[in-house]
């Protein structure tokens, strides 16, 4: 192919005999046949050029009109929570809906409920009556809409030995044939809602931040999954999706909180919410009503009449790593 390609440049070099190479009358009678199929070799090229790029106009002329495109752009520049105007938020939520039913065939119920004025939601836990069932964990991942696979818990429940708190030496995996086991007792964690939250400090976007009520929530939409705050948590809360989410059409959650549950998409962060689309309606977070042997105590600490105001009044409590200044909002204690 090299030497054909050499010949023809030859060709090219040398005009027939009686020509002047130099004086530019070719075009008349005597043009080069190789140069002409090369010009029109460079034609068609400009009109495939020409013809792809207006079918790639047209494309991206029906694209933007496409409603997913727009979704999926709009959703790309949306504006952080915090700073989105009422009629942005709005737009969010309807945005939100249709995604969720293109992607999961659902009809979606995406709240926006503020914080509840004069409530700072707070959390106790009964060691004595934890038996290490786990049901927390899985209502947890029904209500949360949280992927099937890979397995993300938000509730860890660690196995620990009797008369010790070293955590290091806890096992979240245990899986004995039944619980409790004998010389072994139960410590679920979660995210404890910090008064002083290090996540929140360490979170370059200020995609994470605490609400009035207490509540330490995630604009998805302004996570960019970098791990920085899973450092920050003493309290191994924070979780990452690796996967595009894997949610059951007829399991996921329709009543959903722009905060919280609604589902999420691949490459962001998730935690705990205190079941933000239940508790600001005034209902119970899921783990709490999953309990069977009620050790879960929710409620509002600024009421000095709730169940969990007494607690923390009657009962010795403690906190995991009180020494670390966080100021967690999650008690644990015994009968």
């Amino acid at each position: 192919m090299k030497h054909s390609k050499h010949r023809t440049q030859g060709a090219d070099q040398h005009p027939p005999e009686g020509e002047n190479p130099s004086s530019g009358n070719d075009s008349a009678r005597g043009a080069d046949p190789v140069s002409r199929r090369r010009f029109f070799a460079k034609a068609g090229a400009a009109g495939t050029a020409l013809a792809l790029g207006a079918t790639s106009t047209a494309l991206a002329a029906k694209a933007m009109e496409d409603e997913a495109f727009q979704d999926s752009w709009n959703q790309y520049f949306q504006d952080h929570y915090q700073r989105m105007t009422k009629e942005e938020v709005t737009e969010a939520l309807a945005r939100l809906k249709r995604i969720a039913k293109r992607n999961f065939e659902v009809d979606l119920e995406v709240a926006n409920d503020p914080p509840i004025e004069n409530v700072l939601f707070g959390y106790a836990l009964n060691i004595s009556k934890c038996k290490g069932y786990r049901k927390c964990v899985y209502a947890c991942v029904e209500e949360n809409n949280i992927t099937r696979k890979p397995h993300i818990h938000y509730i860890r429940v660690l196995e620990m030995n009797n008369g010790s708190m070293d955590l290091e030496e806890s096992d979240h995996y245990y899986d004995p044939d039944s619980v409790p086991r004998k010389g072994k007792f139960y410590l679920p964690v979660q995210c404890h809602h910090c008064e002083n939250p290090p996540c929140v400090r360490a979170c370059p976007t200020k995609a994470t931040w605490k609400e009035p009520d207490g509540i330490v929530v995630i604009d998805y939409n302004w996570c960019i999954g970098c791990h920085y705050c899973v450092v920050a948590c003493p309290y191994w809360a924070r979780h990452f999706n690796w996967e595009k989410p894997n949610l059951p059409e007829e399991e996921i959650v329709k009543k959903t909180h722009y905060l919280g549950n609604r589902p999420r998409m691949r490459g962001v962060m998730e935690k705990c919410t205190f079941c933000i689309q239940r508790t600001r309606k005034g209902k119970l977070p899921a783990c709490h009503e999953a309990c069977p042997t009620g050790a879960r105590v929710f409620g509002n600490l600024l009421d000095p009449n709730s169940e969990i105001s007494r607690i923390l009044r009657d009962k010795t409590v403690f906190r995991l790593k009180e020494d670390l200044n966080t100021d967690p909002k999650f008690w644990f204690y015994t009968d």
